[in-house]
């Protein structure tokens, strides 16, 4: 779970008005590596990886995230998402998940219906029989890759420091909500790609099996056309984990916001 809830804290709402200049194009990718820290302790964990890809007016993204080798003899994790969501607006259409995490196994399926916010979902645990189920969201409810996406598209000039703004997203059995603040800008460093300026939001988490729910996480994005987020970390139940941008391809803009 907390690969994918951290893959939705990186993509966080559609408060806003949306740009009409999409920051992203087909081919793009994005690979972040995760990091566990607990007191001595300070190690890379595991990776997660972005891929996009466009057609007919539909994007297809699919996110993969795996703990490293090592690490599975730990606790294996391995998460796949597929995502297909509308250019124009962007609207989530299918939304696909297969998470093992040790023991635990949970496929699922989305189907949203944008006119009466409604989503059509068969949830599978371990080996279970499916069970379908219909969700009820709202206008602003979206799955973990389109919310990634969503995000880069907001108009930020008309996004006011400090002011609470929700955040609706569908996982698992059930529809999440929380909030997020944009803090302003930062001059921020990222270890093994550079120093950039960005834009610092704070994350008001669920509590839960993995999050505290007492504190925020941050995220720092580019600032510039890509928005593309460089870095993320947030206190969990034992210790703290954090994310960062490590390689990317085929942006569809330079990378103006970094310094150096």
């Amino acid at each position: 779970m907390a690969f994918a809830v951290l893959l939705v804290v990186i993509g966080v709402a559609d408060a806003f008005a949306q740009k009409d200049n999409i920051p992203y194009i087909h081919g793009e990718s994005l690979t972040y590596v995760v990091n566990y820290k607990w007191g001595a302790v300070d190690t890379d964990v595991g990776e997660a990886v972005t891929n996009l890809e466009y057609s007919n007016g539909m994007f297809h993204t699919i996110i993969t995230g795996k703990t490293f080798r090592f690490y599975d003899r730990i606790f294996r994790v391995r998460e796949h998402f597929e995502s297909r969501f509308h250019e124009d607006p962007l609207e989530p259409h299918y939304f696909y998940r297969d998470t093992q995490e040790g023991k635990y196994r949970m496929r699922n399926t989305f189907h949203f219906n944008i006119p009466d916010s409604t989503i059509q979902a068969r949830i599978q645990k371990y080996e279970r029989t499916p069970k379908d189920t219909l969700m009820k969201g709202n206008g602003n409810t979206y799955d973990i890759p389109s919310l990634f996406y969503k995000v880069r598209r907001m108009d930020f000039d008309s996004v006011a420091i400090g002011v609470k703004q929700p955040i609706s997203f569908v996982i698992d059995d059930d529809v999440y909500n929380f909030y997020f603040i944009l803090l302003g800008k930062e001059v921020k460093k990222i270890k093994g790609l550079g120093t950039f300026r960005t834009l610092k939001f704070a994350v008001k988490l669920v509590a839960g099996s993995v999050f505290t729910g007492k504190d925020d996480m941050f995220v720092w994005v580019t600032d510039d056309e890509n928005k593309v987020p460089l870095l993320f970390e947030s206190p969990i139940i034992v210790g703290r984990v954090q994310g960062r941008l490590v390689s990317y391809k085929n942006l569809k803009s330079p990378l103006t916001s970094k310094i150096r």
